[in-house]
């Protein structure tokens, strides 16, 4: 018989799609967690395409926090980052897994790896991190006031949740579209086809998120591949992500 939190938290990833703004995506799924294994959620951003750079993380566009999370933490955080790149960010880009700080910080500390992200996080209570790379650019995290120490399939469950909050943030985020149509010919739909499909989508998820057909996700998929000069969905990906088309 299934748990009360991970019955909670797939009922969460069925409604992903119907939240409308990022705050409601952030606090539904922090409300389930916190009661469910007191976990809870920090947010999520979109790295930047270049590792070590800061450019376009910006709050409420490519960074998304939960409202409980001190925007001095943030800041703070920010200004650190510029200096020092966390090891954190580059597990991130490398990993496929859920990971927490403490697991990283006993592998890497041997190494000299920098404690900042250690101490800046006790500052304010947050004692451990556990980060969901998502589709490669995202990074979901939660965080908790004790070393977190979850069964299997809580973090399993996590991570899963982690991925359609991802999704949908992605799917809600202000983008540069205008931009992004002019140097490709790929229309705005496409370019959100090709967003969510970036992130592991499949045809039927991309639908339900979008709100169309899966016929119709298929045209779009089919279109933007003849515009990129690419002959499957993959490369179609790769090159608009390549071109920057796709974050």
């Amino acid at each position: 018989m299934p748990s009360k939190l991970a019955s909670d938290l797939l009922n969460y990833t069925e409604a992903a799609g119907k939240y409308g703004t990022p705050n409601d995506v952030l606090d539904s799924l922090n409300t389930i967690t916190t009661n469910g294994c007191c976990v809870h959620v920090l947010g999520a951003a979109l790295l930047p395409l270049v590792y070590g750079s800061r450019k376009g993380m910006e709050l409420g566009k490519t960074v998304f926090l939960h409202s409980s999370v001190p925007k001095e933490w943030w800041e703070e955080r920010n200004a650190l980052a510029a200096g020092t790149p966390p090891p954190f960010d580059v597990l991130a880009r490398l990993s496929m897994a859920p990971y927490t700080r403490t697991e990283m910080m006993k592998a890497l500390e041997p190494l000299g790896v920098d404690r900042w992200t250690v101490e800046l996080g006790q500052k304010y209570g947050m004692r451990d991190f556990l980060g969901c790379p998502v589709g490669g650019r995202w990074i979901f995290v939660y965080w908790s006031r004790k070393v977190i120490n979850l069964a299997p399939d809580q973090r399993a469950l996590l991570f899963m949740a982690a991925s359609f909050a991802a999704s949908r943030l992605q799917a809600l985020a202000p983008s540069s579209t205008e931009r992004l149509i002019r140097g490709t010919g790929l229309t705005a739909r496409e370019l959100s086809v090709l967003r969510l499909m970036s992130l592991g989508q499949r045809v039927a998820e991309v639908a339900r998120h979008l709100g169309l057909g899966e016929e119709t996700v298929r045209s779009h998929v089919k279109k933007a591949q003849a515009k990129l000069g690419v002959t499957n969905t993959m490369h179609a990906v790769t090159r608009a992500m390549r071109l920057r088309s796709i974050p």
